[in-house]
């Protein structure tokens, strides 16, 4: 019986229950936090339309240098592929003694740029049926992707820049692009030709060899502005790079 009285007890209507002011502070916090975690639970279509307006003005803004920043690695990758080579056939003619050819060209099918160094004894310029070149794509193990470059040189024979234009021409005036290293590493006999200085540079062009990005609507050296190239100095081979306006 006293049992049954106490669950009687326990059991008193909520309207009769006392709750002390604490009690009322935390039940209400409770309820407010419940109703605004329930009104924030999402996002309104205006909400959502608003952020992706933003979005879109944020990427056309940085779209253009994105795309300016990624011509430039890719131009620079080409580059230093074309220095390389260079290098790899003035190395190999000092270390074998033997002279050592480095050409460029413009695959016309594939638009790739490519590079061939090479003895030049083994590959002679009037071998009858001509020998084919050992052509690898330029810059292939670097992941220059050379098809949408263009090549420009200023040369018009072996060792030679043009006698009345030193400027740079894509594609180059004379196909297969080429300059040769002697056993020593320096520019063959007959005496290379390196251009006529233009004032107020008293300093002739030099050999020149470079790659460009088109611009667009254009694919010519002259209205390209991310250029980059290397020049071949002297007689005895030395060698620079070169960016943009420097660069014919």
């Amino acid at each position: 019986m006293h049992s049954a009285a106490l669950f009687r007890f326990n059991k008193i209507p909520k309207q009769f229950v006392v709750e002390t002011p604490k009690q009322v502070f935390l039940a209400n916090r409770l309820r407010y936090k419940s109703a605004y975690l329930q009104k924030d639970a999402g996002f309104s279509l205006i909400e959502l339309l608003v952020v992706i307006l933003m979005v879109g003005i944020l990427a056309a803004i940085a779209a253009p240098g994105w795309l300016a920043f990624v011509n430039r690695q890719k131009v620079n990758k080409a580059n230093d592929a074309v220095f390389a080579a260079l290098q790899d056939a003035q190395r190999q003619a000092k270390n074998k003694k033997l002279p050592y050819s480095v050409s460029f060209q413009k695959n016309t099918i594939t638009q790739n740029v490519e590079v061939a160094i090479y003895s030049t004894n083994a590959y002679p310029t009037n071998a009858v049926p001509p020998i084919p070149l050992p052509w690898k794509l330029l810059g292939a193990d670097v992941g220059a992707n050379s098809n949408q470059l263009l090549l420009g040189a200023n040369l018009n024979g072996e060792n030679t820049v043009s006698t009345t234009d030193s400027n740079v021409y894509s594609p180059p005036p004379v196909t297969p692009t080429k300059i040769t290293f002697d056993y020593m590493g320096a520019l063959t006999l007959p005496t290379p030709y390196f251009g006529t200085a233009v004032s107020p540079s008293t300093d002739p062009p030099g050999l020149e060899i470079g790659v460009a990005v088109p611009s667009s609507g254009s694919s010519t050296w002259a209205s390209s502005v991310v250029k980059r190239c290397v020049i071949v100095k002297t007689l005895l081979g030395s060698m620079l790079t070169a960016k943009d306006d420097k660069c014919g």
